[in-house]
Order: structure tokens, then sequence, then C-alpha cells
């Protein structure tokens, strides 16, 4: 690929394959597309085997793909419904709600698929490449282009006439089937480690049921060679003591990736930002690591490293007993069955009185390392398709005028 000078960045793109020079020609929409149809007006029922039927829910929001988890078909006589039926190459975009403008380029590999009446087909002429004009969906130009259109009426939507007013830089189509193409495989790489990492935290689900004991059991159904005593009933009180947060609470809420000290919430979000401060630093360590608890929540996360937090809605929780094995004891926690019902406090008035059962310390040990691994290798494979998606975005800013 070639980088472009900046003179002439508003014609062509900053990165482009060699052989190509010539300007992009800006068009509409509607001009790379021979009709914009709406979908059927159909209910769904359970899926006959054959015939798939796709609504918006139906359109990973990360992917863009058809979720094939819960397939249905369309409930409605498809014999006069042909003209619902999706092609090679055929774009959809949401119409309203608050999934309006997402996009999915429907393939082969889906099999024959129906599409429902909140959805809007764009069915592409021969001379432009589909998972080219797909890939503008995904640039900023588009969301920008979605944020205004849809904000014109009371009820978030955008309709077949403005979406094909949607401005798209098109090359010559020897350049579009190389960019689409490359973008093509970059997903498809992307897809695979997502499965990758979706079938490992798969199989910690697995192992979490197998290796800990069920309800009214005092050993689990999966052991390490070398252990067959029973399991200890303990209080979650007596493993673990707890810590209020409010000095380690971050003052200032103006983070920065330069600053050195990591601003943690027990939510999912877990890090916030960097802060500078210097002062009310949790010294969390690899020997002495802790869990922070989300009292309303419930969610939690293991932490080694000095940290501070945003609120104090949470309990810091540590060891009672040293000799217990800390990644065990939190994974003991972490596979407690419990939803919250009410918007209280829970690890005094609920989860310090929860039984759970504790082995020796060998054993301990030996399962505590296993999660540890398993966790480490899940962490390993996320960050790889972090990267993947961040370079993605790279590419789409600087691969398309």
């Amino acid at each position: 690929m070639a980088k472009i000078d900046d003179s002439v960045k508003k014609k062509v793109p900053e990165l482009r394959f060699a052989g190509f020079a010539d300007d992009w020609e800006q068009r509409k929409l509607g001009e790379l597309a021979s009709n914009f149809e709406y979908g059927l007006n159909a209910s769904a029922k359970e899926f006959d085997g054959i015939h798939k039927y796709i609504r918006i829910t139906d359109i990973d929001d990360s992917s863009r793909k058809f979720n094939s988890d819960s397939i249905t078909s369309p409930d409605i006589d498809l014999s006069s419904a042909d003209n619902y039926k999706l092609k090679n190459g055929d774009l959809l975009f949401a119409r309203t709600g608050a999934s309006v403008g997402k996009s999915y380029l429907y393939t082969e590999s889906d099999g024959l698929v129906y599409y429902a009446g909140f959805l809007i087909r764009a069915r592409l002429k021969s001379e432009f490449d589909s998972n080219f004009v797909f890939q503008n969906t995904l640039t900023s130009d588009y969301k920008n282009f979605i944020k205004v259109t849809s904000q014109r009426s009371g009820q978030p939507g955008v309709n077949a006439q403005e979406y094909a007013s949607f401005n798209i830089k098109t090359p010559c189509y020897d350049e579009q089937q190389k960019i689409g193409l490359f973008f093509k495989q970059l997903d498809d790489l992307i897809t695979l480690h997502q499965r990758k990492l979706d079938l490992l935290k798969e199989q910690k689900k697995g192992y979490l049921q197998k290796m800990f004991p069920k309800n009214g059991e005092k050993v689990p159904e999966l052991r390490f060679a070398g252990f067959a005593d029973d399991w200890e009933e303990r209080k979650l009180g007596e493993i673990f003591n707890y810590e209020q947060p409010t000095k380690y609470i971050v003052k200032s809420t103006e983070y920065d990736d330069t600053f050195n000290t990591p601003v943690l919430t027990a939510g999912k979000s877990f890090l916030l930002g960097y802060t500078d401060e210097i002062t009310g630093i949790k010294n969390a360590t690899v020997e002495n690591p802790v869990v922070i608890f989300d009292d309303f929540t419930t969610s939690s996360h293991y932490v080694d490293f000095p940290f501070k937090i945003k609120s104090s809605a949470m309990k810091l929780l540590s060891l009672n007993d040293n000799s217990d094995n800390f990644y065990f004891m939190f994974n003991t926690l972490k596979n407690i069955k419990y939803v919250p019902q009410s918007h209280e406090r829970h690890w005094i008035s609920k989860f310090s009185e929860f039984e759970i059962y504790k082995p020796s310390q060998e054993e301990q040990q030996k399962i505590g390392s296993f999660f540890k691994q398993l966790d480490d290798t899940i962490a390993l494979h996320q960050r790889k398709l972090d990267l993947l998606k961040e370079q993605k975005k790279g590419f789409l800013q600087k691969m398309f005028v």
C-alpha cells in the first residue's frame, strides 16, 4: 500500500493499494443500488429448517453478521414472497429505533433468508463491489450521517429515500474489489478470533460447573487426581475480610492515558482511565491481590496492581487466612448464582452469609492455578481481538475518503 500526500487527501484516501492513482468520484448511495425495498410485514415463528428470517435484532451489533443463536422463520405464506428473498451482495439497513443505521451484508453462506419490515434492502448494481460499499457503512462519516438524519423526527428513524442520499466516494471497480476483499479477510480474521475467545469462555463456564460442588454436594464432579476428601462448608464472611473504599476514591475525573495510576470500577467497564494523583492509592500486588466487589450489582474483579476507585459503591475483599488460595476463592465468589432483586448493598446483608465449600490448601492451589492460567489465556485472546478491531478502525479512517 502507498501513502498519499496531504494535498490530495480530499479526492483520494490516505492509504492506497499500489497501482491506483485516479481521483475517487462522489456518488449517492442511491446511484449504487438498483432499488431500495422495505421488508416483510410478518411475525416470526419457530425455524422450519429452511427459511430464515432476519430482523434488526438478528444482526450482531459488533460483527454485523447474521446472529445464528436463535434462528426463526417468517410466519407467512412464502409462495408469493420471492421479492423478500435476499440475494448475494444485498445490503440491509435498520430504519427505526435505537439500532437505526445498523447494516448487514448478505452472503450466500447465510442460507435462504427473508428480511423483515423494519429493515430496508438496497440491491447493489453489478458495477459496485458489495464489500466495499458495506465497509462504508462502518465509517465515522456514515455514523455522523445517521446521527444527523435520524434526529430530524421525534423517534430515531431513517427511511429509504434518506439512505439513498448518503454520499459515498468510489474508485474504479478494481480498486473497490481490492479494498472490499482486504476488509472481508480482516473481518474473517476478527470473527475467527472472536470464536476462539467465545469457546474459551464457554469452556471456563463448563469447568466452573464441574470443578465446584453443586448445591447440596460436598465434592465436585471433576477433580484433580489424588484428592478424595469432602470439602468443608464455610461462610463467605469467614473467608474474606472487607475494607471500605472511601480513602481510595479519586478526586479528579480528568483522566489521561499518560498518567500512572488506573481508576477502577467494579462494573463491566472495569478500567475508567488513569489519574496523576499520588495519594490514597490501594497498593494491591501479585502477592497481595484484592477483589473489588460492587455492593449493588454484586459484580467483581480480581486486582493485583495499585489502583484508585471511582466511587464508594463497593467493598475491597482480601483473605482472612493467607494460607487459602486467593484465585480459588475469587472463582468461588464468581461462581455464586445470585441476581440482585433490589437496589441495596449486598456484601454484609447477603454475600457474607452465603455458604460455600472449600477443599484442602493443596487442592485449592491446583484449582486456583488452573483457572488463573485459563483466565490469562482468555485475556491474551481478548487483547489480540481488541488489537485487530483497533487496526480495522485505523484502516477505515485511512482507506476511505
